[in-house]
């Protein structure tokens, strides 16, 4: 399931230690402006607790996580949607991935250059937004000059599109030059799918991600009060994290190294861990495991997907040939403690091709081929 993330935000923010962090995969990391050219890409496991429970219980051969793939996307700069600082190309890779998370800086440090010379999220947040909202408009302005063509098209279903979408970009015009983000309009599901190929940076789900200093991972800085603030009025969500810290708990080699190191720091969890979580979630993925004595498996679903699109993630002739799902919730495996136990309790069971999968679902298929 290719769906991905980029991590954005202007140069010398940490994005790229961060990235280094987060998947163990290299990433030039350096004190000055685009040492970012090409995209770097990292799959990441999602670390799921439940899979670990029901790998204790079935007692597996092998593990094998769900994932997800993050893409390192060079440092913006203001200019960018006109070419300044390879932002064409920057914002070329950008308009590819499925979600964001923009990284912010939170924290002082004479020693790391700014690229605009003073420390202020808040700023260096407009300066990425309203870059994406021109790259936007550039490509609804185009749309919107070929909409009198659309009209007189001879198909009729071709035509009544172009009129019901030509307001739709007149609004978007009119929001983006003011450097609006278009996710946060007040668009329904139909104007949503009429714009869908439009493929629009500023529709996609954002994270804002503060990297801050070691001081002030307990507790949030001034800076941290005011990305919250701007996020929660744009209806995003905000974490924090510390690059430094980050980086120096992945080069430790056991879990109980690093969940050590964290709690020595005064953190429950890793702050990348949440992120991947939160991406995972706002991507609108879901987990369902597939337990036996060969391997506990994690697959991944869109949320909502039906009994046959979820098998159809394990092979697509599990979705052409489905028959049935042999279905319980790993909570009653937890609960019951043995698969044996949740059939004698009547919670295994049988479902159709009409059933929707749930997050946390333990499935076996039923197919022919």
């Amino acid at each position: 399931m290719a769906l991905n993330c980029g991590i954005v935000g202007l140069p010398n923010v940490g994005k790229s230690t961060l990235f280094q962090a987060l998947t163990a995969a290299p990433a030039e990391a350096a004190n000055y402006p685009f040492c970012t050219i090409e995209p770097n890409i990292g799959v990441v496991d999602v670390i799921d607790e439940r899979q670990d429970k029901i790998g204790k219980i079935v007692g597996p051969e092998k593990m094998i996580s769900a994932w997800v793939e993050f893409v390192d996307i060079a440092g913006l700069v203001k200019g960018a949607s006109k070419g300044e600082g390879l932002g064409n190309q920057f914002l070329g890779h950008i308009r590819q991935v499925n979600a964001i998370v923009h990284v912010v800086r939170c924290f002082e440090d004479e020693n790391i250059i700014h690229v605009n010379g003073k420390i202020d999220p808040l700023d260096d947040i407009d300066t990425i937004n309203i870059e994406l909202a021109f790259a936007d408009l550039e490509v609804v302005e185009k749309k919107l000059r070929n909409i009198p063509k659309l009209i007189k098209n001879q198909n009729k279903v071709i035509s009544k599109n172009a009129k019901d979408l030509e307001p739709l970009l007149n609004t978007l015009v009119k929001n983006l030059e003011e450097g609006i983000a278009v996710r946060t309009l007040d668009f329904t599901k139909e104007e949503q799918l009429l714009i869908r190929d439009l493929n629009l940076i500023t529709n996609k789900p954002i994270l804002y991600l503060c990297n801050v200093d070691e001081e002030t991972i307990v507790e949030d800085n001034d800076h941290v009060f005011k990305v919250k603030e701007y996020a929660s009025k744009e209806g995003s969500e905000v974490l924090k994290v510390c690059g430094k810290l980050e980086s120096e708990v992945s080069k430790l080699d056991s879990e109980e190294e690093k969940s050590e190191f964290l709690e020595m720091a005064g953190v429950e969890e890793s702050g990348l861990i949440s992120m991947i979580h939160k991406v995972y979630k706002m991507l609108g993925l879901r987990t369902y495991f597939t337990a036996g004595v060969k391997e506990v498996r994690a697959w991944t679903f869109h949320e909502g997907a039906s009994a046959p699109q979820a098998a159809g993630v394990i092979h697509t002739d599990f979705e052409k040939g489905f028959i049935k799902a042999e279905v319980y919730h790993c909570d009653d495996l937890f609960e019951l403690g043995s698969e044996a136990k949740v059939k004698e309790n009547g919670k295994l069971r049988i479902e159709g091709k009409e059933y929707t999968v749930k997050d946390g679902d333990v499935m076996h298929f039923r197919f022919n081929v």
